[in-house]
């Protein structure tokens, strides 16, 4: 790529930077409360909340990970897309709604509500803190990867430094312009990201006389697969294992994302239960148009570019959009691609950085350091230095997975986010029984679990797309632990509940089924 294309992509970059660097200080104005910070006032419609739910969503992963597994994989690589879209309805049918008329602005204020605060408040922290830096350090890899692609870096410490830049960019969102600004920038991200996404689209359609089965054509025919690269199982039907593999990574998809801490953090940033279920159908549409588009995105780059060039391209599978984008509409198109693609990063992680620093100071510093007799200011000021501390635990976590499948490290995250989070919600809201144990044993069982098996599998050692492919210490064979540690959160909270001698607290149980169904006691309007 010559220097000129570099100049372009840079400055394309930097006026968006720009931009939403204004907007996120005209909105720190406004920063004048703690809901303010943590929930911006509740002030957002449930359209423009939808439009941050998928700006916040749709992230890297979305993009160039998805993107670059249907380049190289075909179907099985589409199953990511799948996946996430389904899993909205669970949000939508059970969870938004209660969420939002439960809680103020953590996960940790709904399932504190009915048991004993303190230890209840520091699980639901330690299982946000980890979710977040996980699913961050996805994010950071993918900004490696894309400027290697963008500005032809091979070297790794190059790239360290452009990962740098981009964490310290995005603590600034968080940091002056708090959740307020960050909701604007997802807003911003959004409706750039698909209409990125629909141009390329259309372009690439246009390209092949509109005609779909032109495009799948000469994907096969790129393939080393052929044909079988539009059928099922061309990664995952190989092997028992790899079918079970499968299964995991669906649990992990499905049941994840409603378990995932900055999405439901989103909740609180509507006024009201009805606006918050406004809010998922409106993300629901805006991804479901989205992912149609990585369908033919993927196929076409497969057709036009190529899985072997895809793979062997700076960045591997994370680079299949950029690259096609270069092939469909030139160095301009690339440049804009790159652009929504560093916009995509910048505003995910963002929100994550939010919600881990929200959850920090909030849950542990307010109720269970200081009792709840936390002042305001000092609160906020204690998320501001947490959002510090994660930023850079995820630049570095960043620079250690460089060269990974973004798509495939968030997935360990939403499988870390349903083995941790999903059976506490369900139990808290839909189970009288339930009690502190069963919630402590939940969390702490799913979260345990999930990492040890995560640490123990392929996706660690082992093999030659492992993040540390040049040992090998694995015993457990799934890449994706769902299948095992999602399961095992449930039983270990149904155990922790009926061995425990402590009873439910009825008359709070009663209360929390009163708010979550009505809003009633909650200060909805």
């Amino acid at each position: 790529m010559n220097p000129t294309n570099q100049a372009l992509n840079i400055s394309v970059f930097a006026v968006f930077v720009l931009i939403t660097l204004y907007i996120v200080y005209r909105a720190s104005s406004r920063n004048v409360t703690q809901s303010d910070y943590y929930a911006a006032g509740s002030s957002f419609t449930g359209g423009q909340n939808g439009m941050a739910l998928a700006g916040d969503f749709l992230s890297a992963a979305s993009f160039l990970g998805i993107s670059g597994a249907i380049a190289v994989t075909g179907y099985d690589g589409f199953l990511y897309s799948i996946g996430w879209v389904v899993a909205w309805l669970m949000g939508l049918m059970l969870i938004a709604e209660r969420l939002r008329n439960t809680g103020r602005y953590t996960l940790g204020d709904v399932l504190a509500f009915r048991m004993r605060q303190r230890p209840v408040r520091a699980a639901a922290a330690n299982a946000t803190l980890v979710i977040s830096l996980f699913y961050m350090i996805a994010q950071m890899a993918g900004a490696g990867g894309l400027i290697a692609l963008l500005l032809d870096v091979h070297d790794r410490t190059a790239q360290a430094a452009v990962i740098a830049i981009v964490g310290l960019i995005m603590l600034f969102y968080v940091l002056v312009g708090g959740m307020k600004g960050t909701t604007w920038v997802q807003i911003i991200k959004a409706v750039l990201l698909i209409l990125c996404v629909t141009m390329i689209t259309v372009f690439l359609l246009g390209k092949f006389g509109f005609n779909l089965s032109a495009i799948l054509r000469g994907a096969a025919e790129r393939s080393p697969l052929g044909e079988a690269v539009l059928s099922p199982g061309a990664k995952y039907g190989a092997t028992d294992t790899t079918k079970l593999d499968f299964i995991s990574l669906a649990l992990a998809l499905v049941l994840g994302t409603a378990s995932l801490p900055h999405v439901l953090m989103r909740f609180y940033t509507v006024p009201n239960a009805r606006e918050a279920r406004r809010s998922v159908s409106w993300a629901i549409w805006l991804m479901a148009t989205f992912y149609l588009c990585t369908l033919v995105i993927g196929f076409g780059a497969m057709a036009l570019v190529g899985p072997e060039a895809i793979a062997n391209a700076p960045g591997g599978e994370n680079s299949a959009a950029p690259l096609l984008a270069f092939r469909v509409g030139g160095t301009v198109l690339l440049g804009i691609v790159a652009a929504v693609a560093f916009a995509t990063i910048l505003a995910v992680v963002a929100g994550l950085t939010i919600t881990a620093s929200a959850s920090f100071a909030h849950d542990v510093y307010a109720n269970v350091i200081k009792r709840g007799k936390a002042d305001t200011r000092s609160e906020v000021r204690v998320a501001r230095m947490t959002a510090v501390v994660i930023g850079v635990l995820s630049i570095i976590g960043g620079i250690a997975a460089n060269g990974q499948n973004v798509a495939f490290l968030v997935a360990l995250a939403f499988a870390i986010a349903a083995s941790a989070n999903l059976s506490t919600i369900l139990y808290s809201l839909f189970w009288k029984r339930f009690n502190t144990r069963g919630t402590l044993w939940a969390m702490y069982g799913g979260l345990i679990s999930s990492l040890v098996l995560i640490a123990f599998s392929p996706a660690v050692s082992g093999t030659p797309d492992s993040i540390i492919p040049t040992v090998d210490f694995h015993w457990f064979p799934l890449s994706n632990p769902g299948l095992v540690s999602i399961p095992l959160s449930f039983l270990f909270g149904f155990l922790g509940t009926i061995l425990s001698r402590q009873p439910a607290d009825e008359r709070k149980q009663a209360e929390m089924e009163v708010r979550s169904l009505t809003g009633i006691g909650s200060g909805l309007r």
